[in-house]
C-alpha cells in the first residue's frame, strides 16, 4: 500500500546575516509537522535552504571585502549548524548557488519566454535594495521609503524582462475562491483575494545593474531577478522538470510555511508562475506572524535580538521548541520573553510532564520490581481515561491539519494533567501499602499506557525528551519516527521493564536564574576571554614587584633596531635607561615629559648593545596593531611607588 505524500518547505533564508528567532520559528514548525506526518505513516519530504543571490548579498559582501560567493559560503554554515542544534530533520538543504538550481531556473525562464509569458521591455521605478523589490509610488508615501522595511528607496531605470503576471489574475482568483484553505490564516487569504481583485501588473524579472545572480539564458548581460530565481528552489529540489522525478509525487501536496511579510510572493507571484508552467499552485501557503521581544521590535541597535544558539545552550532545544509553538497561535504575532520560557518550562515540562513520568516509574520500581504490572479489572476511572486518550488523539490530529500547534499542545497537556490527577485520586502508594495488588496493577499499567501515548504525541515537538520517555518506559524510542503511528490504547505493556533515569526537565530556581541572567546581561558586548592568563600568584609575590612612576627625559632610536627606543628616565632618586619596543607606536616628542609606570627591580639586560634597567608598562589592542602606555592620572612625583 502506497503511503500518502507530504511536502513541506520553509522559505530559503538570506545569507547576509546571522540566523535569528524568526528563522528558527518557521523551521521548527516545519520540522514538527514533518515529524508528525512521518510518525503517522506519510511519505514526507522537508526542504529548507538559503537564498544567496541579489543586490543585498552583493553589497553585504563588498562591505566585508569578500566576493558574494565567499560571503555565502561562510554564512550558510550558520544556518546548517543551527538546524543541527535545534534537532531539525530536513530531508534536503538547497542553495540557490547550486548547479541543480541554476539549471531549473534557466529552463523555466526559457520555457516561459518561448510561450510568450516573458518579454523584454524597460522599467523605471523606486527600488528597495534590502527587500529586492520595486515599490509603486502609491505605497511609498512622501518620504520615498519602503512600506515593508522603512528604508529609503532608490530610483532605478533599466532594461528588463517581464513576466506577464497580469494574464493570471483571473485564473488565480478563481483558484483561491474554489480552494478556500489554500492560504492560511483566513485573514491572509482575504488580503490576497482583495489584492487580486484589483488586478495584477506584469512583473520585472531581470536586472542589468547587478552581476550576482543567474544569467538569463541567451542574454547574459541580464541576471534573473532574485525573487523569480528564489521561488523556483521549491521545484528544483524535487527534480523538476524530469520525468519520474520526486516532484511528480510531492508537488501536488506542497505546503509552504512563510513569514507574513513575504506572503504576496508566495501567494501571487509564485502561483502565477506555476500556472504559466501548467503546474498546480501550492496546496497551502501558511503565513505566520512576527516575534517581538518583551514588547519591543527586535533590533541590533537595541541589543535584544534573540540568538537561537544561546537559547538552546541555556535551556536545551526541547524547551525552546516547546515554548515557541506553545506560547502563541501559529499565524499570530508573538512576544518572546526569557522569563516566560523559564516559567513555562517549570510549569508544563517539569511540574506536569516530568512529574507524571517520574512519579509513575518510581512506583513501578518500588511496588512492582521495575516491571509494568498486569492490569486487573477496569473501573469508571480507567474507562474515562481511555475515552480521553481517544479524544486527545482525534483532537491533536485535527489541530495539526490546521497548523494549530498551540491547540495541539493544550490538548496533550489536558491528558497530562488528567494523568497526574488520576494518581492523586487512586493513591497507588496507599494501594501498595494495603497490598491491593490487582488494583495497583491496573493503576500503574494505565499510567504507563497514558505516558506511552503522551510520548508519541509530544515527539514531534520535543523529540529528545520523548525518546527519553520511551527509553525510561522500556519501549523502543525508534518507533517514534518509524511511521508505525501511535500504538492503540489496548496494546498491552505488562511485563515491560522500566528504566527510570534522570529527571526529564530539572526545575530552574528563579532567584538563581535572575542572578545568572543579570550577570549575562552585564557581560553582553564584552570581548571574549583571550585565554592567555598567567598562573595565580600570592600577595607576597605581587609585592616583590617594584612599580614606580618615572618621567621620560629623552628618547632616541636604537641603531639597527626598527622597533626599539632607548628611554632616559627620571625616578626622582636616580636616572635610569630602559629599552622598549614601542617605536612604531610613538614619535619621540610624544613621549618626552610623560609620567609612565615602570618595573624597577628587574635584572638588567642588554638589548642590541644597550643595557636596559627596567621595563615600562603598556596595553596592547586586541588586534595587536595599537599600544597605549600606562600613566598616572594626576601630577605624581617621579619615584612614587605604585601599590
Amino acid at each position: 500500500m502506497s503511503r500518502k505524500p507530504f511536502y513541506v518547505t520553509t522559505p530559503i533564508y538570506y545569507v547576509n546575516d546571522v540566523p535569528h528567532i524568526g528563522h528558527a520559528y518557521t523551521t521548527i514548525a516545519a520540522d514538527v509537522m514533518t515529524r508528525y506526518r512521518r510518525m503517522c505513516g506519510f511519505d514526507t519530504f522537508f526542504l529548507t535552504g538559503t537564498d544567496e543571490h541579489g543586490q543585498k548579498i552583493q553589497r553585504a559582501a563588498a562591505a566585508k571585502g569578500l566576493t558574494a560567493q565567499e560571503l555565502a559560503d561562510r554564512t550558510v554554515v550558520n544556518f546548517q549548524e543551527l538546524w543541527k542544534a535545534l534537532g531539525v530533520s530536513n530531508d534536503d538543504f538547497i542553495r540557490t548557488t547550486e548547479e541543480r538550481h541554476r539549471k531549473v531556473v534557466q529552463h523555466i525562464f526559457a520555457t516561459l519566454l518561448a510561450k510568450g509569458d516573458i518579454y523584454k521591455g524597460s522599467y523605471e521605478g523606486w527600488y528597495c535594495v534590502p527587500c529586492e523589490t520595486y515599490v509603486p509610488e502609491s505605497q511609498m508615501g512622501e518620504a520615498k521609503t519602503c512600506p515593508d522595511c522603512g528604508r529609503k528607496l532608490e530610483m532605478m531605470t533599466e532594461e528588463s524582462y517581464f513576466f506577464r503576471m497580469s494574464r493570471y489574475a483571473e485564473p488565480l482568483l478563481a483558484y483561491y475562491e474554489a480552494n478556500g484553505e489554500a492560504i492560511l490564516p483566513k485573514g491572509r487569504c482575504n488580503e490576497i483575494l482583495s489584492f487580486l481583485r484589483g488586478g495584477l501588473r506584469d512583473q520585472s524579472i531581470s536586472r542589468t545593474t547587478i552581476s550576482w545572480g543567474i544569467p538569463v539564458p541567451g542574454d547574459e548581460k541580464h541576471v534573473v531577478y532574485v525573487w523569480f530565481d528564489a521561488l523556483i528552489n521549491y521545484l528544483a529540489a524535487v527534480g523538476y522538470p524530469e520525468e519520474n522525478a520526486p516532484w511528480q509525487k510531492y508537488w501536488p501536496v506542497v505546503h509552504h510555511l512563510v513569514g507574513k511579510d513575504i506572503i504576496r510572493f508566495h501567494s501571487v507571484v509564485w502561483p502565477a508562475m506555476l500556472l504559466a508552467l501548467g503546474v498546480n499552485p501550492p496546496k497551502l501557503v501558511f503565513a505566520h506572524g512576527w516575534w517581538t521581544v518583551e514588547g519591543e521590535k527586535m533590533s541590533k541597535s537595541k541589543g535584544n535580538v534573540v540568538d537561537p544558539f544561546e537559547m538552546v545552550e541555556l535551556y536545551g532545544r526541547d524547551s525552546f521548541r516547546y515554548f515557541l509553538l506553545r506560547e502563541v497561535p501559529f499565524g499570530l504575532d508573538g512576544d518572546f520573553s526569557e522569563l516566560a520560557l523559564v516559567q513555562r518550562r517549570n510549569a508544563d515540562l517539569a511540574n506536569d510532564l516530568g512529574n507524571l513520568l517520574n512519579r509513575t516509574l518510581q512506583m513501578v520500581e518500588r511496588y512492582c520490581g521495575g516491571k509494568i504490572p498486569v492490569a486487573g479489572a477496569e473501573t469508571e476511572q480507567e474507562r474515562d481515561l481511555a475515552e480521553l486518550v481517544a479524544a486527545t488523539r482525534r483532537d491533536v490530529d485535527s489541530c495539526m491539519d490546521r497548523y494549530a500547534f498551540d491547540e495541539a499542545l493544550k490538548n496533550i497537556w489536558v491528558l497530562v494533567g488528567r494523568g497526574n490527577k488520576y494518581i492523586d485520586d487512586t493513591m497507588p502508594w496507599k494501594l501498595g501499602k494495603e497490598e491491593n495488588a490487582e488494583r495497583l496493577g491496573t493503576v500503574l499499567n494505565t499510567l504507563c499506557r497514558v505516558l506511552r501515548t503522551v510520548a508519541c504525541l509530544v515527539a514531534p515537538f520535543i523529540p529528545d525528551s520523548a525518546a527519553r520517555m520511551m527509553d525510561q518506559l522500556g519501549l523502543n524510542a525508534e518507533s517514534l519516527s518509524g511511521g508505525q503511528g501511535i500504538p492503540e490504547w489496548t496494546e498491552d505493556l505488562s511485563g515491560v521493564s522500566v528504566h527510570r533515569g534522570d529527571v526529564l526537565f530539572p526545575r530552574i530556581d528563579l532567584k538563581e536564574w535572575e542572578a545568572e541572567k543579570a550577570d549575562r546581561e552585564a557581560r553582553k558586548g564584552m570581548l571574549p576571554d583571550p585565554g592567555d592568563h598567567e598562573p595565580e600568584i600570592e600577595v607576597e609575590q605581587f609585592r616583590s614587584c617594584e612599580f614606580r612612576v618615572a618621567s621620560v627625559l629623552a628618547v632616541e632610536p636604537v641603531p639597527k633596531a626598527d622597533k626599539l627606543y632607548k628611554l632616559e628616565l627620571d625616578l626622582g632618586y636616580e636616572r635610569r635607561t630602559i629599552v622598549s619596543g614601542i617605536r612604531e607606536f610613538y614619535a619621540p616628542e610624544e613621549l618626552v615629559g610623560r609620567k609612565i609606570i615602570v618595573i624597577c627591580n628587574l635584572k638588567p639586560a642588554k638589548l642590541r648593545g644597550v643595557l636596559s634597567n627596567g621595563m615600562l608598562l603598556a596595553a596592547e589592542t586586541a588586534d595587536g596593531k595599537g599600544l597605549a602606555l600606562l600613566t598616572v592620572d594626576r601630577d605624581i612625583a617621579p619615584g612614587s611607588r605604585i601599590h
